[in-house]
């Protein structure tokens, strides 16, 4: 079977393994063949976002380090700083005043 046959299925796949879930905020995702990165707004109440099969959501963020819930698990990464969390390499990218990036990887 032609590769290229293959590969728009599964690119559909992954994009669809990205959504943002509900709590109304704009928290967004973005997908790729390789994770998703989830922008996450400071602030009260950041939504939970749903990647990779697995629930996402910003808990708080103190300095540099981020709280995050990522399947069920509450984990603490500094900038820069990543850990396994369900079969999922979740690290944080960036902490700003406004937003927190956070990139999740098979």
């Amino acid at each position: 079977m032609d590769p290229r046959r293959l590969a728009l299925p599964l690119a559909a796949l992954v994009l669809a393994a990205c959504g943002s879930g509900g709590g109304g905020s704009a928290s967004s995702t973005d997908c790729s063949l390789d994770g998703c990165t989830i922008t996450f707004p400071r602030g009260e109440g950041s939504a939970e976002v749903s990647v990779l099969g697995v629930e996402a959501r910003l808990d708080g963020v103190s300095g540099g380090t981020a709280d995050l819930t990522v399947a069920g698990q509450d984990v603490s990464l500094d900038v820069g700083t990543s850990t396994e969390v369900g079969g999922l390499t979740v690290g944080v990218e960036s902490v700003s005043d406004t937003e927190v990036v956070v990139r999740v990887t098979r």
